[in-house]
């Protein structure tokens, strides 16, 4: 079988709690991990198949194909990529900014939206804890459920959330993460890997068939007040769709401005993979 990624953090549940639930069968292993975990086990062979930083593929569209149909983003805010500063964006030349470990679309976003958006640099520093730093009135970079965590912690004016802001100054959506088989595994494997694709879509369509089930799976990872996971699921996208793609395209042209990639990959799914 092949040995396939997951995001541990409760924003996959729209897509694995289907597997989760016994209600689709997935024909492969998984391996839970955060973001940069699973980024660095697809690119030394450790998994054959994961979803990574949009970031991350980017920067390795040589050796990684990308999968049709799937991503995690969102069409205006997200929640759950944010920086938490007392200060405006626009303030922060110069600062030192406290950044998760465990991301890199959103530490690249932030860097990207700070320098064109903006016209500001900022030192960023990997930290263990960033929510503690912004306890501390520090910015501070957070993703997943520790920004979920934070956006009900802090007050609103320091809450600033990278899709939203992205998407005032594009107008596109923003995606953060993409599912990407190794083209090595692909070509010698194309019946696997399209095998997981099936189930990854089946399970993305129970979880739309069967929002309650999802959030209560999510209420037991980690409680929310009640009708939270409702909301906060209708920001997200996990849909790779033509608003999608036009947005990591923006996405990757901007990166490959900055020099943060060597270059910038078409969006458009392996011709292997989108000819299904």
């Amino acid at each position: 079988m092949l040995r396939t990624g997951r995001i541990a953090y409760t924003n996959d549940l729209p897509i694995y709690a289907a597997f989760d639930a016994g209600a689709v069968e997935y024909p492969a292993t998984l391996v839970p991990g955060v973001p940069s975990a699973l980024n660095r086990m697809l690119l030394d062979g450790d998994l054959d198949l994961s979803p990574v930083s949009a970031f991350h593929w980017a920067g390795h569209a040589d050796e990684l194909a990308l999968l049709p149909e799937l991503c995690i983003g969102a069409r205006t805010a997200v929640w759950s990529v944010l920086c938490i500063s007392p200060k405006p964006l626009e303030e922060l030349g110069g600062a030192t900014v406290a950044v998760t470990r465990e991301s890199e679309s959103g530490r690249s976003l932030l860097r990207l939206l700070l320098a064109r958006r903006y016209g500001v640099g900022a030192t960023f520093v990997e930290s263990a804890d960033p929510f503690a730093a912004a306890a501390r009135g520090e910015p501070a970079l957070l993703i997943g459920d520790r920004a979920l965590d934070a956006r009900a912690t802090f007050p609103p004016g320091q809450v600033h959330d990278l899709a939203s802001l992205w998407h005032q100054w594009t107008g596109c959506d923003m995606v953060f993460a993409v599912w990407a088989v190794r083209k090595d595994v692909l070509a010698r494997r194309p019946g696997d890997v399209h095998a997981v694709l099936d189930a990854l879509l089946a399970a993305r369509g129970w979880g739309r068939a069967h929002l309650d089930a999802v959030i209560s799976l999510a209420d037991t990872i980690r409680a929310r007040p009640p009708g939270f996971y409702a909301r906060y699921y209708q920001t997200l996208n996990f849909t790779l769709d033509e608003g999608a793609r036009a947005g990591l395209s923006r996405y990757v042209h901007e990166l490959h401005g900055l020099g943060a990639i060597p270059s910038a990959p078409s969006v458009e799914p392996e011709v292997a993979l989108a000819a299904r």
